[in-house]
């Protein structure tokens, strides 16, 4: 079934929205709305990570690794938490209603947004 699966910041616009699964290689950014806060993507699905999962770039070693990397993936699949939303975000995924949307967000999107994003699109 295909589902769309994009990480995002604040900031810019989005990329298209291509027809099936994909992994944006980078960070899209949202364009902020008259009051400059953020605009949501189109999704049916939001996650912000941001309160919920801890900011893995404390891990020094990966500060210069984005979440395409597996040390990056292994170290955001190791915060507490994580697992626990990656099933319950590939369950919503494989829902029978249809094609889905998901949108991940943090704050730097290069870490937790893009690690999320490659792990459940696997």
């Amino acid at each position: 079934m295909p589902c769309l699966v994009l990480h995002y910041r604040a900031g810019e616009p989005l990329a298209p929205d291509p027809p099936d699964l994909v992994r944006l290689p980078a960070p899209a950014h949202l364009p902020t709305g008259p009051d400059g806060s953020p605009v949501p993507p189109a999704a049916d699905r939001i996650e912000d990570v941001r309160a919920r999962l801890r900011d893995p770039a404390a891990a020094r070693d990966i500060l210069d690794l984005d979440g395409f990397h597996p040390r990056v993936q292994d170290v955001v699949l190791n915060t507490p938490g994580a697992r626990e939303l990656l099933t319950n975000l590939a369950d919503y995924a494989d829902l029978p209603a249809g094609p889905r949307r998901i949108a991940i967000g943090c704050a730097g999107g290069r870490h937790r947004a893009s690690g999320l994003t490659e792990l459940l699109a696997r």
